[in-house]
């Protein structure tokens, strides 16, 4: 099983940017993280990152074409991108997605608290940092 991992902008800035929100790992960090329980669990993984919505929306047509499972990150696009939704809605039809979030968004500016990406997802984890993406894979590797 390959289970794609995307994340959207400004989450190569991790470590860097807001680290009293985002935490001190960086993106490279998390991904080691997902590699090593991939691992354990027997997955594949692919992990990328992009700040271009043109690129995320391919991706998602990529895993869409191969049925593979989705984690994704959308940052800023979660609350601005139907394009990003109407992309994720086939994920959402065939072998599903996970929305994963570092911080809690429902704790931070009302903005935050809307997503387009929700009500399709099977489920959202917003708030455990990057365990979150370690609590996606696992649940995706076992229960898909």
């Amino acid at each position: 099983m390959t289970i794609l991992v995307l994340n959207g902008p400004n989450l190569n800035r991790l470590g860097k940017r807001q680290p009293e929100v985002y935490g001190s790992l960086s993106l490279d960090d998390v991904e080691q993280m997902v590699r090593a329980r991939a691992a354990e669990l027997g997955v594949e993984v692919d992990f990328r990152q992009t700040n271009h919505e043109g690129v995320m929306l391919e991706w998602v047509h990529e895993a869409a074409d191969n049925a593979w499972p989705v984690i994704v990150n959308p940052g800023g696009w979660t609350h601005t991108s139907v394009a990003l939704r109407d992309a994720l809605a086939e994920v959402a039809d065939g072998a599903g997605f996970l929305e994963v979030h570092l911080s809690n968004v429902h704790a931070r500016e009302p903005f935050r608290h809307h997503s387009y990406l929700s009500p399709l997802a099977i489920g959202v984890i917003a708030g455990l940092g990057a365990r979150g993406y370690v609590l996606a894979l696992e649940y995706l590797a076992k229960e898909r």
